[in-house]
């Protein structure tokens, strides 16, 4: 399970730079910020 959050946290985080590269800088920060809170350095919002 800690690996599946791990690997769906890196895809959100590069979403997120994705879309503040494309502008659209309120989602991309949403989306680092949701990352970074399921990912293994965060807080997991599943345990």
């Amino acid at each position: 399970m800690a690996t599946i959050l791990w690997i769906i946290a890196v895809l959100l985080v590069i979403f997120g730079i994705v879309r503040i590269v494309q502008k659209d800088v309120l989602w991309g920060v949403i989306l680092i910020v949701v990352g970074l809170l399921i990912g293994p350095g965060g807080v997991s919002i599943f345990t």
